[in-house]
């Protein structure tokens, strides 16, 4: 049997449908294997996804990056202690160890939306792609009505923590900015979570999300303007979750898409 991808199926271009997306699709083989070039590949992906997880997270240097004149940045961790008792124990990093739960308390005012930027379990997509995405979505929300709490760098963090932040620091809602889990062609991808009222034990079902926002996804100008859609009926409706459809998509077919590049 031929084992050259690009000649097994005579009706399919194969080196035109992989230019298209980054699944492996079309890999031949060797006999009863891949081809070695694609093991290599396959274990590349694999140590990129491992490192992603494992990276020492740079929270001085984001919290540095965030900061603003007149734009507070504040670093807290979670209750689990160091990566190992994170990944073993999620539990933990929905919830804040007691300094940062302290600290947060003193920092109490009511505000319309508290920003967190969290490690998660890709810091490499909090270290390539949050600062673009924190500037892009700021761009919509600066100069309006919307109150801001100070910005969180939180550590060691799940996305459940951005409930007790926000809930602590007295805003209405909470947006989540985080690592997403890596996989195999994305170990940089970065996940935003919009949380109205948020409190410890709101259920996944009251969030909105938009997912594998980096350069080889949903690009940073296009998942601001999705959030800023988010935002404005979020507020108008008093709630996120599985009750909003997000229909952000007709709003920019019919408004500035020209000005976006395609997601």
């Amino acid at each position: 049997m031929n084992d050259n991808p690009e000649d097994r199926t005579p009706l399919t271009n194969w080196s035109r449908l992989r230019a298209l997306t980054p699944a492996r699709i079309g890999l031949g083989h060797r006999g009863a294997s891949m081809p070695v070039d694609e093991v290599l590949r396959f274990g590349l992906a694999h140590a990129k996804a491992r490192d992603a997880v494992h990276e020492p997270f740079r929270a001085g240097e984001i919290a540095a990056a965030l900061a603003a004149p007149g734009r507070q940045v504040i670093e807290v961790a979670s209750a689990a202690g160091d990566r190992a008792t994170y990944l073993r124990r999620p539990d933990l990093g929905r919830m804040l160890s007691q300094k940062s739960r302290a600290m947060l308390a003193s920092h109490s005012r009511r505000s319309d939306l508290a920003l967190v930027v969290a490690d998660g379990l890709s810091a490499t997509a909090i270290h390539n792609n949050a600062l673009p995405l924190v500037t892009a979505v700021l761009a919509h929300i600066e100069g309006r009505a919307i109150s801001c709490a100070p910005i969180v760098v939180a550590s060691q963090a799940r996305v459940a923590l951005g409930d007790e932040i926000g809930h602590l620091l007295g805003a209405r809602m909470v947006l989540m900015l985080i690592g997403e889990r890596p996989g195999l062609s994305s170990p940089d991808s970065l996940g935003a979570y919009l949380t109205f009222a948020p409190r410890p034990g709101v259920s996944d079902a009251a969030r909105n999300c938009l997912s594998n926002i980096r350069p080889a996804g949903l690009s940073f100008e296009v998942a601001a303007a999705k959030l800023d859609w988010l935002i404005d009926e979020a507020f108008r409706r008093s709630l996120t979750g599985i009750d909003i459809k997000d229909d952000s998509d007709a709003l920019l077919l019919t408004k500035g898409a020209a000005r976006l590049p395609n997601p």
